[in-house]
């Protein structure tokens, strides 16, 4: 069970209890021993990542309904709504949700934050409106659970305690010497989501890496035993591997599906660190119960969060719980979307829970996500570059990873689509085998920048694989 704890941060309660939820999973798994953790360092290895958690970190969601306006910027041209809160408990991230999620919000969202350690007020910012190119497929039961949202990306924010939000629809024009046409309206059900990733932990205790199983919930039990063949339970992180490890670790969990061929030379780059959930302090209460899996991985999508680039990379895991938790939450998902995170540093973590090395089912490109795996780089990269630290990650992680199920980064492949804006249900699409977000949907995601690197993570993953 997980300990009960209570804070009070700056004056403002903020307590949480994990429930223990009923989870199927033997209390006697029998556990895999973890390979030696003194492999050598593969070259353009991450930084350092931050201290990792003790337990799971407690956080909350406050949801603010819009109204219309009538203050200064009163409606105008086109609908607006907004919500103005001079002080409300502490936040880290917003965004904005509404009932039907096949309905795309046509307009603009901005907000401004005040911040909690100076008491200033932040400018103007731009959230991003284009989300529902993420998410699972049509006809899901996760698409179809009925607690499924509209909502804009997240924009991580830092630490605030006032906030100021307006929703704009579309005019509707379409330039000088037309007839306009009538503005767009507004999704039912506008609400603001303002998440609070808890406090930050404390470190690992003094046994590296790895934390008491006595403080393991049933269900970060479940999510921790899902990486059994490759660590001890209760592991904060999965260790980087050398080359003959790797080979060695891949035999072993997938020996008997691979070829003749592919057992005397695998192509699989060296397994890089990877941080845990249990490492980042996911709250496994939130979570859906069970882990739903495809067949294998052929292809990787590569993502950008969409959450603005104002973080430090020690802040990387209050980000990704604030994700999760609006993934959850407030969007209405089984889990976080993606299968893995990686930092503007260049560490990793694990995304959705089910087992790094496994094919975990995520929600991350609409229409493909069987088969395949999804990478968000934590940023946003429609005009600011990816660092080379973050992209090399990719590369890293894309080499392992594809490497598992004998996939060539430099390759193609067909996945069938499920459904979107792209592609219709049932179509067979040759795609990448690394491939960006806006290649099976039409969106911006994974920004501009991020995208124009993939040709460079392609050429650096085939080369960690030894081809």
């Amino acid at each position: 069970m997980y300990k009960i704890r209570s804070m009070r941060r700056n004056g403002f309660p903020s307590s949480s209890v994990a429930s223990s939820i009923g989870v199927t999973c033997a209390a006697a798994i029998a556990l895999a021993p973890a390979l030696p953790a003194t492999a050598a360092t593969a070259k353009g290895a991450a930084r350092p990542a931050p201290a990792v958690a003790s337990a799971a970190v407690p956080g909350s969601t406050q949801s603010l309904p819009l109204t219309p306006l009538t203050r200064d910027r009163a409606l105008a041209a086109a609908p607006e709504q907004g919500v103005y809160r001079p002080e409300v408990r502490h936040f880290s991230l917003v965004g904005v949700v509404w009932d039907n999620p096949d309905v795309q919000l046509h307009g603009s969202v901005q907000v401004r934050v005040r911040s909690a350690a100076t008491g200033t007020w932040s400018g103007w910012q731009d959230v991003d409106t284009h989300s529902g190119d993420h998410g699972a497929d049509p006809d899901t039961p996760e698409r179809t659970s009925g607690h499924v949202r509209g909502a804009t990306a997240p924009l991580w924010v830092g630490d605030s305690d006032g906030v100021d939000v307006r929703v704009r629809a579309d005019a509707g024009d379409r330039g000088p010497g037309t007839t306009p046409d009538p503005p767009f309206s507004l999704p039912s059900g506008l609400t603001l989501e303002l998440v609070d990733p808890g406090a930050e932990p404390p470190p690992a205790g003094p046994e590296a890496g790895r934390l008491p199983v006595g403080e393991l919930s049933e269900e970060a039990t479940a999510t921790s035993a899902a990486n059994a063949d490759l660590v001890p339970l209760g592991a904060t992180e999965i260790p980087e591997l050398n080359r003959e490890d790797t080979v060695r670790e891949l035999l072993d969990l997938r020996g008997k599906e691979l070829t003749e061929r592919q057992r005397a030379k695998p192509y699989i780059g060296p397994r890089p660190r990877i941080i845990t959930r249990r490492g980042w302090g996911a709250d496994e209460s939130l979570r859906a119960r069970g882990f739903v899996y495809t067949k294998k991985v052929k292809a990787a999508f590569v993502h950008h969060t969409a959450t603005g680039n104002n973080y430090r990379c020690s802040q990387a895991p209050s980000v990704i719980r604030s994700i999760y938790r609006y993934h959850v939450k407030s969007m209405g998902w089984r889990d976080i979307g993606y299968n893995f995170l990686v930092d503007k540093c260049g560490n990793i973590y694990e995304g959705r829970a089910g087992g790094v090395a496994k094919p975990v089912l995520g929600a991350h490109t609409m229409g493909f996500n069987s088969n395949s795996v999804g990478i968000a780089v934590i940023g946003t990269y429609s005009k600011s570059k990816p660092s080379s630290a973050a992209v090399n990650a990719v590369a890293r992680l894309t080499a392992w990873k594809l490497g598992l199920y004998g996939m060539n980064p430099r390759g193609k492949t067909y996945l069938k689509s499920g459904g979107g804006n792209l592609y219709q249900k049932g179509k067979n699409v040759r795609l990448n085998v690394i491939s960006g977000h806006r290649d099976g949907f039409a969106t911006d995601c994974p920004g501009r920048q991020l995208y124009s690197k993939l040709g460079t993570a392609r050429s650096a993953a085939a080369r960690y694989q030894g081809r």
